[in-house]
Formats: C-alpha cells, sequence, structure tokens
C-alpha cells in the first residue's frame, strides 16, 4: 500500500500523514509537503515554500514508515511561469531557490515505487503542474498511476485538476472529488453521510 501526499501544507494534512503512516507499506511526500520533509532531513530548501514549525512532526512521521524523498529537484529564483527552471541535486539547492518540482530521478523512483503496489491512495501534486516549467513531476506521477495494475484512487481538487490535465480519468480506479472528507474517511473519522448511509442500510 502506498499513499502519496502532495500539496502545498504539512499543517492541512498533518494528521493524516501521522495515521496513514501506520497503515501504509511507502508514504510519498510531494509539494511544499516534501520541502517540510526535506528540512527535516537536514536538507536546505532555499526560500521553498514549507512550515519550519512543523519539522520535528514530519520527523516523528519518518520515524514511523519510510518516507522516500526527492534526490533531484526543479528549481527557480521566483514564482512565475516565466521563470528558468534548473533541475539540481537536493544537495545543490541555493539560498535564493524555490523548489517547484521533483526531478526526473526522483520522478523515476516514484513510477517505479508505483509499479510495485497493490494499492495506491493519492492526493495532492508534486510539483506547481499548472505552470509548464514545474509539471513533469506530476505528470510522470500521473503516468505511472496510469499504467500501474495497481487498484488506484485519487481525491481532492488539485489532484482531479491533474488527471484531468494529463487525460488519465479513465485509468484511475475511484476519484473522489473532496479533498479533506476524503483523507479524513482514510484517517479513519467518520463522516455524517457515511453513517446515515450504514444506518439506512442496516434497516
Amino acid at each position: 500500500l502506498v499513499a502519496i501526499v502532495g500539496g502545498s501544507k504539512v499543517s492541512t494534512k498533518l494528521t493524516v500523514l501521522e495515521s496513514l503512516a501506520d497503515k501504509v507499506d511507502q508514504l510519498v511526500v510531494g509539494g511544499g509537503i516534501a520541502n517540510t520533509f526535506l528540512l527535516a532531513a537536514g536538507k536546505k530548501i532555499g526560500k521553498s515554500l514549507a512550515e519550519h514549525d512543523l519539522v520535528d512532526q514530519a520527523k516523528a512521521v519518518m520515524a514511523k514508515v519510510k518516507v522516500p524523498l526527492p534526490t533531484d529537484v526543479v528549481c527557480a529564483k521566483e514564482f512565475s511561469a516565466t521563470a528558468v527552471a534548473t533541475v539540481k541535486s537536493v544537495d545543490e539547492v541555493a539560498d535564493d531557490d524555490m523548489i517547484l518540482d521533483i526531478g526526473p530521478q526522483s520522478a523515476q523512483a516514484l513510477a517505479a515505487i508505483i509499479a510495485q503496489a497493490g494499492t495506491v491512495v493519492w492526493n495532492g501534486p508534486v510539483g506547481v503542474f499548472e505552470m509548464d516549467a514545474f509539471a513533469s513531476g506530476t505528470k510522470a506521477l500521473a503516468a505511472a498511476v496510469a499504467s500501474s495494475k495497481a487498484f488506484t484512487l485519487a481525491g481532492g481538487g488539485d489532484t482531479v485538476s491533474a488527471i484531468n490535465v494529463f487525460d488519465i480519468q479513465d485509468k484511475v480506479g475511484y476519484i473522489s472529488t473532496a479533498g479533506g472528507a476524503f483523507l479524513e474517511f482514510l484517517e479513519g473519522k467518520r463522516l455524517p453521510a457515511v453513517d446515515i448511509l450504514e444506518a439506512r442500510s442496516a434497516n
């Protein structure tokens, strides 16, 4: 069981990450969330989006489950569609760099993890896929999910956008448009609508 959790903030997904760490065989983080985990692993992330106050929680998650971190990243000096994109090793990130996508080596490693999975749960992109220069990582992830023999579940607005952009709607086992509820259900929380359906089916 592989869970891929991307997006910008750890804070909105921290309890889910902690819960998934107990349930999954491999937890893959991407997007801004990965930057916080890179910080927790002692890497420099320049001026990338991250939550410095959640580094300890990221360390706690990594202590529970294997979290493969990017080995190469796509950086730019500014958050812009016209910014020059540069592929770098994570050890070469400069103080004025912003990490905006995973690099090709990391994307390949992620595809290999997905190829071995029996079930894949995907919530959140691994880069700023809305900008062409920083879309390669999420495109590679989408292609890996599409070609996977695993049962695939995807959820959340950004994830659904990526699925539509890369045209893999027919290749995903289950798509949930509700990101927050999707994650809460995975976490084991009870959802009111599900409770009602269960109560009605019992009558």
